[in-house]
């Protein structure tokens, strides 16, 4: 959920590391073809991963097939496929039901297995999903005031093998049409804060910080983050 996790200062598990300085850049780029729905997607975050994508959407179903390189523990890459799809059912694709599988091309193992079904009410949207089969989230959003583009979100999630459960609640809210902020608490202890500001509709700098409270790493991380759309 973007609400939740989209710009906090969270850091992925590959990450490059200089002292205390962590870094990464994203880069994406989708191409429409001559065929109605179809569309290549070019993807990298350097200098974690990188992949290409194929994918066809019709209001009804999405489906998406790509191969990328991941960077391992090793700082080596490993090749990697996935296949992901979408159903909708009902008026406007009142549910939604969808699953994403991904597989290492050198071992053949599955590295992930997502499931979920989602139901998008017009004031609401919930969604049920299993990740790698092991852990269970629902989450729930709510758009409380378009016009400041103010909204409401909220995850419980439950791991089978480590038997934890954690409940993260967030809010956002555009104080100008060209800021926006965002705030998170979880029961896990962390509380995170975003302000964007955004430049001629095209540039987007956010600046976020957060602090964990019960985690044995309690200093705190702050993130600097420039997005352009072009």
């Amino acid at each position: 959920m973007n609400l939740l996790y989209k710009d906090f200062a969270y850091q992925p598990p590959v990450r490059f590391d200089y002292r205390s300085l962590n870094w990464s850049s994203d880069v994406s780029c989708k191409v429409k073809l001559i065929a109605p729905g179809l569309s290549t997607l070019f993807s990298f975050t350097i200098p974690d991963y990188g992949r290409v994508e194929l994918q066809y959407e019709n209001p009804f179903v999405g489906i998406a097939g790509g191969i990328g390189l991941i960077r391992n523990s090793s700082n080596t890459y490993d090749p990697v496929a996935n296949l992901s799809g979408v159903v909708g059912i009902g008026g406007s694709s009142l549910f939604t039901i969808g699953a994403d599988l991904a597989a290492d091309i050198a071992t053949g193992a599955f590295d992930k297995f997502n499931a979920g079904l989602s139901f998008n009410g017009a004031f609401a949207t919930a969604s049920l999903s299993l990740d790698k089969l092991d852990t269970l989230k629902a989450s729930w959003y709510h758009m409380v005031n378009p016009l400041t583009n103010t909204a409401l979100g909220a995850e419980l999630k439950h791991s089978f093998s480590t038997n934890d459960t954690a409940l993260a609640v967030g809010a956002r809210h555009a104080f100008f049409p060209s800021t926006l902020a965002k705030a998170r608490v979880s029961t896990h202890g962390s509380v995170g804060v975003v302000i964007q500001q955004g430049f001629w509709q095209k540039i987007f700098m956010s600046i976020s910080g957060e602090v964990d409270f019960v985690g044995m790493n309690k200093s705190p991380k702050i993130g600097l983050s420039l997005a352009v759309r072009l």
